[in-house]
């Protein structure tokens, strides 16, 4: 399924009246269902003034990972350089935490609210370099749709 196709489908779930972790749940949602390479979806968000991320919703297997610590990890490398990273083998970084030893790609994307880095999608793939610049590109749109509904709650 070509990924501008899920554009509209993400805007309907954001903009629904549920509460804010049930819609970025139905995001994971529907990524995870509908893109083959996606195996693992999920949001992590700053902890409070603390230098680490933590988890929030996700579909896929459990994680221990609950808590990563800025700069550990390809998350804790994204909270630091505030850039997209996208892995195209996880075996070849040297700051890889494994979640999965089926994952052998991941790619995650900043979420920006007024400027700061407030969290990622983080998107764990079984597939062999499997991600492309579309995938970077939608992944972006989803994160500033993300972004401009956390700009306009309180959740943080």
């Amino acid at each position: 399924m070509p990924l501008n196709t899920l554009k509209p489908q993400v805007e309907v779930l954001l903009n629904s009246k549920k509460p804010i972790m049930e819609r970025l749940l139905a995001i994971c949602e529907l990524l995870e269902a509908n893109v083959a390479y996606y195996n693992w979806v999920g949001f992590y968000f700053k902890n409070a003034d603390k230098n680490e991320l933590k988890l929030g919703p996700y579909v896929g297997e459990p994680t221990d990972h609950t808590i990563i610590p800025f700069g550990k990890g390809i998350c804790g490398q994204v909270a630091l350089s505030n850039k997209n990273f996208v892995v195209p083998d996880v075996t070849a970084q040297d700051n890889y935490i494994a979640c999965s030893i089926t994952v052998k790609a991941e790619i995650v994307i900043p979420i920006f609210v007024n400027g700061e880095n407030i969290g990622q999608i983080d998107i764990d793939s079984n597939t062999p370099d499997p991600f492309t610049k579309d995938d970077e590109r939608f992944l972006e749109f989803v994160c500033e749709k993300v972004a401009e509904l956390l700009d306009d709650s309180p959740f943080k």
